[in-house]
């Protein structure tokens, strides 16, 4: 049996890969990305057959179904998130993208797609209890990353309707943690100014709280179980996933020696807004408005229909990011590329590479 991941370089990609090497049903494993990773790289990504496609161009879709054809399932995780400055750049990577996807796998006939939704597509919802995968898809109409997840779970549903015959599986995830994912993320959202080293002593003296800054977490292996769970199973539809506890200023303030101060959700944005305006850090201001608005998970779902639980709690995904991020940990891939040194990085932005500009790969 084949499957072929797209977006297998990154942060979740590289989880399923270490994932499907010990699946004895796979044989066979076809990675897609824009830039595959180089010979060298070693594993998990040496016993992958790479293509390398930039699922955004028209021509991709070509090269996909050829790609696709004889595979027994498609798990598509590729997704955008910089530059944060150029939206109509990441919605041809993340919509037009994904439908380029989904037209080969029909094309294929593939029988399976798994495709990577996110908390992110939710409408706004409770901080004080958990919701279903029922809670609406149509996401927080302020955060350009939930207007994209949003539009790709309305085109899925279109797929489904025209290719009854396809199986189609979306994964709703919480914030997804792992080490060698901890320069990417450090890159995506915090930027090159913080002190990241800093980190080590593990001592914040202060984190922002309140009732609204409550979000989830799980580990990217555990992700990883989910993606193979779904992609060789019989299900269909959408499956949160999530490991407990629930992250807040309270349980995080133990493990980082910090402080909750409540914090109105309005300053954050305002500063978030100013700071990315000024081009000081990458988070356009619409990621405050999900972070405090997107609901709770319920992940019974997922228990009963994938048999899925996570192994790694919240707090132990968080940690182990942190510590990657301390030691600008990453992995052999363009997207999880380790941080460069501060001299590197002052070097860069005086040369123009702004935060929220230009190919964050």
């Amino acid at each position: 049996m084949r499957i072929v991941v797209v977006g297998a370089s990154g942060n979740v990609g590289t989880a399923v890969l270490r994932r499907v090497d010990a699946e004895p049903g796979v044989d066979a494993v076809t990675g897609v990305a824009r830039r595959v990773p180089p010979p060298s790289a070693g594993a998990p990504y040496d016993r992958v057959d790479w293509l390398a496609v930039d699922v955004a161009e028209p021509a991709s879709v070509d090269a996909l179904a050829d790609a696709f054809a004889g595979a027994a399932a498609v798990i598509h995780l590729a997704w955008q998130i910089q530059p944060s400055h150029d939206q109509q750049r990441l919605h041809r990577t993340n919509v037009t993208g994904t439908g380029h996807v989904a037209e080969a796998t029909v094309r294929a006939a593939v029988p399976a797609l798994v495709v990577a939704s996110s908390v992110g597509a939710y409408a706004p919802g409770p901080k004080d209890r958990t919701v279903s995968e029922e809670w609406p898809v149509t996401g927080v109409p302020t955060s350009t990353y939930s207007r994209d997840k949003a539009e790709v779970e309305a085109l899925l549903d279109r797929v489904e309707r025209e290719h009854p015959g396809l199986r189609v599986v979306r994964l709703r995830p919480a914030l997804t943690f792992q080490r060698a994912a901890a320069s990417e993320i450090a890159r995506l959202f915090i930027g090159p100014l913080a002190p990241l080293t800093l980190l080590r002593y593990r001592r914040v003296p202060l984190l922002p709280g309140g009732p609204a800054l409550r979000v989830q977490a799980v580990h990217a292996d555990d992700v990883a179980e989910a993606y193979i769970r779904a992609a060789l199973s019989d299900v269909r539809g959408p499956f949160n996933i999530a490991a407990d506890p629930i992250l807040d200023a309270a349980s995080l303030g133990p493990m980082l020696r910090g402080r909750a101060v409540p914090v109105p959700p309005a300053l954050l944005r305002t500063g978030a807004a100013l700071s990315w305006r000024a081009r000081l850090q990458p988070v356009e201001p619409g990621w405050i408005d999900l972070a405090t608005s997107c609901p709770l998970l319920d992940t019974a779902r997922a228990t009963r229909e994938l048999g899925w639980r996570p192994r790694t709690d919240a707090r132990d995904a968080f940690l182990e990011l942190v510590t990657g991020m301390a030691d600008s940990a990453g992995a052999a891939t363009a997207p999880l590329r380790p941080r460069p040194r501060a001299t590197a990085r002052l070097v860069a932005m005086l040369a123009g590479r702004l935060p929220g500009h230009g190919d964050p790969y």
